[in-house]
């Protein structure tokens, strides 16, 4: 594989999933020529590749059965396929090349096929989410970087055109920063689904309960950004209210999950946050943690 000059490098997007459809759509809007998109096998994963390649005036090419001749060459699959993605491209010279990856939990290390070709490698993970039907902005957003020295001056300029902004990682912290991530976003959902369930419990039908939630999320997010968790905090828990704690807890009784959340949460409440009469708190939830 021939070596390219690296002003503005071409780029390749290995996979065509959310993540590396955003990327490439940014990417091709901050100016890079995204030359080719690089599909699995399988008549779905092909239809991806296309439509994405149609956007950003690229060509779909098959992992490991044709040459790419991209300057950078990111991937963006899942982090069980990095490795072994990784070892079908590892054919030729790779030397004067970048391949970075975007797990949040794997360190660059799960290129090392393509580095033992030459190529200089990378994870350089955003702290963003991405699901169909949702295009996010990279600006502001911050990435984790960590690899070997040149791909990472590659990579801090891709970041920095794309607006977000690059800061090292050590390779051991990273299943401590994906789980801060994964806290963040997906877990996030999974309590609002959660709240939903509770609010059927109170009569409310889960559409409606979205609706009516958001002025107070929304007011909850600003607080928090602007005040901190802290001052932020507010409801029976910081007052120390018992007796309202209780009522919660038994008119949680017949939605189980719930419930369980909810003791979880009111434990990191008096743990993290300032709370009033927390012994008589702490009671109270480890009474209904043995239940």
């Amino acid at each position: 594989m021939k070596s390219r000059s690296v002003g503005r490098p071409a780029i390749a997007i290995v996979g065509a999933g959310h993540l590396g459809t955003s990327l490439a759509l940014s990417l091709h809007s901050a100016g890079y020529r995204v030359g080719e998109i690089v599909s699995r096998e399988g008549r779905s994963s092909r239809r991806r590749a296309s439509a994405l390649a149609k956007r950003v005036g690229a060509v779909v090419i098959d992992v490991g059965a044709q040459e790419i001749h991209g300057d950078v060459v990111w991937l963006c699959v899942p982090d069980r396929e990095i490795a072994r993605c990784a070892k079908a491209l590892a054919r030729g010279d790779w030397k004067g090349r970048v391949v970075l990856h975007s797990s949040g939990a794997l360190a660059s290390d799960e290129l090392r096929s393509l580095q033992r070709q030459g190529a200089r490698v990378a994870s350089v993970h955003p702290l963003m989410t991405f699901v169909a039907g949702s295009q996010p902005s990279f600006v502001g957003a911050p990435f984790a970087v960590e690899g070997d020295a040149p791909a990472l001056r590659v990579a801090k300029q891709i970041v920095l055109r794309l607006g977000g902004w690059a800061y090292p990682i050590r390779k051991r912290d990273k299943a401590a920063y994906h789980a801060w991530g994964t806290f963040a976003s997906p877990l996030l959902i999974a309590l609002l689904a959660t709240t939903e369930q509770v609010a059927r419990r109170a009569g409310v039908s889960t559409q409606q309960a979205r609706k009516r939630m958001m002025p107070i999320l929304r007011q909850t997010l600003a607080n928090y950004a602007s005040f901190g968790p802290a001052n932020a905090f507010s409801g029976p828990i910081v007052r120390g209210d018992i007796d309202t704690v209780k009522r919660h807890l038994l008119a949680l009784e017949p939605v189980p999950v719930a419930r369980k959340v909810y003791t979880a949460l009111a434990q990191a409440a008096i743990e993290y946050l300032p709370t009033k009469n927390k012994a008589g708190l702490q009671h109270v939830i480890k009474r209904a943690l043995r239940k």
